[in-house]
């Protein structure tokens, strides 16, 4: 994957098409946003400020929590300090300690003129406090802190008042000595004991890189399994404590968090409101499924087939004739945007055959396996529908069907003759393809 990084975002921060339609879901929710040190001092932060001021006028709430990860490591290699850990992931020292909150005043600071610059009021509080982590597998961790009180009530007063809170990676225990916090875990705790709907990491990284490939979306028990089986070596390093931080969020009631590059023009907002997004989303709950279409899904799917019948893939049929006929269709929803569909009808006459038609999905999610699954559903339920055979009929997507669907090669004459009839008359040529189903056994079966 290339290193370089776009300057533009696949949606534009003016398109109000795009964001209006999610602020019905997003209005009052709070989402907690973690910045990179990178990320601060990178060119494209005042952008990332401009689009945390969209979210505001949105009526969207927003908590900051900042790191300092690479102003500690380069304050460190200009004053000759040995830094040892600069992610309060480690031992923080009394000298590294002193650094750190002199870097934190200073990339607070910039945080502070960079949102009043866009109008914004912040506040930075303390109203979390820390406690001493101790000493794990015998190595005393000194002066590196973990979360121990969280005053939610001062945090939500600031948020009713439009003002955002800024929290700091440098935090006090009871007696009022500094700790060192791993700001990961800190926006984490946050987001939980907000009830964030969002928690959201910006760093100097495309998404979650796993295994080398940047991951568009993962269900959080998919990524918690690479941690539980000793295989988190495969995500890249500086992203696993982000991603152990999101599983954390999400098993405490986090609906959904994201990791995605801070560095691209819009990318806050396009990971937001945009459905392909930017980044790498984790899930907890159902984010993708499949369910049978609605009367209130028809000007959708119409939408989607459009494309298909420009290009001559599908047969074209009006809004009023998908609404009429709309018990035949499903769709493919993505956090409640519908992506793809398809149709399921059985022919007159004929219980032991199906047919699976407008078989669609937006050019954007292409590639990522959600035809298959759309099939596959096809499948499963006209199996249980009592159907032994399940058609198709293509012109362009012979290849899909048969190499990917493991569909078999027909011809006109396995048709019911009506549909044969239909087909030879309409002159598309389509090709005929056709599934055997395994049926069930009944009840009343002896099982082996």
């Amino acid at each position: 994957m290339s290193n370089c990084v776009s300057d533009e975002s696949p949606i534009k921060p003016a398109d109000l098409r795009g964001i209006l339609k999610y602020v019905p879901m997003f209005r009052d929710h709070i989402f907690v946003l973690a910045l990179d040190g990178s990320i601060i001092e990178h060119e494209n932060f005042s952008n990332t400020i401009t689009d945390i001021a969209v979210l505001r006028s949105l009526n969207i709430k927003v908590v900051l929590v900042h790191g300092i990860g690479k102003q500690l490591r380069d304050a460190a290699a200009q004053r000759g300090i040995v830094p040892g850990d600069v992610y309060g992931e480690g031992p923080t020292d009394a000298a590294m300690l002193t650094l750190a909150r002199e870097i934190t005043g200073v990339v607070s600071q910039t945080i502070i003129e960079a949102l009043s610059h866009s109008g914004l009021k912040t506040a930075v509080t303390n109203a979390v406090r820390a406690t001493e982590i101790g000493v794990i597998h015998g190595v005393d961790q000194q002066f590196t802190g973990k979360v121990d009180k969280i005053d939610v009530a001062v945090l939500k007063n600031f948020l009713e008042q439009g003002i955002v809170p800024l929290i700091t990676p440098i935090l006090c225990n009871r007696e009022g000595q500094s700790l060192r916090v791993n700001s990961d875990l800190l926006a984490s705790e946050m987001a939980v004991a907000l009830g964030a709907s969002k928690l959201i990491y910006l760093t100097p990284f495309p998404g979650l890189v796993i295994d080398g490939v940047v991951t568009v979306n993962i269900p959080l028990r998919e990524l918690a399994e690479f941690f539980s089986e000793k295989r988190e070596h495969i995500i890249a390093e500086r992203l696993r404590s982000k991603a152990t931080y999101a599983i954390r969020a999400l098993e405490s009631g986090t609906a959904r968090a994201h990791i995605l590059d801070g560095r691209t023009t819009g990318g806050l907002l396009t990971e937001i409101f945009d459905k392909v997004g930017l980044g790498t989303m984790i899930h907890a709950n159902d984010y993708e499924k499949i369910r049978p279409a609605r009367k209130k899904d028809a000007q959708a799917i119409h939408n989607i087939t459009k494309q298909g019948v420009r290009n001559e893939t599908l047969v074209q049929r009006t809004r009023a004739h998908i609404e009429q006929h709309i018990e035949d269709y499903f769709v493919y929803e993505v956090d409640e945007s519908v992506i793809g569909c398809a149709c399921l009808r059985r022919y007159p006459g004929k219980r032991s055959d199906m047919e699976l038609g407008s078989v669609f999905v937006q050019s954007h999610y292409h590639g990522r396996g959600v035809g298959k699954k759309l099939v596959e559903y096809a499948v499963l339920m006209a199996t249980k529908a009592g159907a032994h055979r399940l058609f198709a009929l293509t012109t362009q997507s012979h290849a899909f069907f048969r190499d990917i669907c493991h569909f078999e090669d027909g011809v006109l004459g396995d048709l019911p003759v009506p549909r044969r009839e239909e087909a030879h008359s309409s002159g598309r040529n389509a090709k005929v393809l056709f599934k055997r189903l395994k049926q069930r056994r009944n009840s009343t079966e002896k099982l082996s």
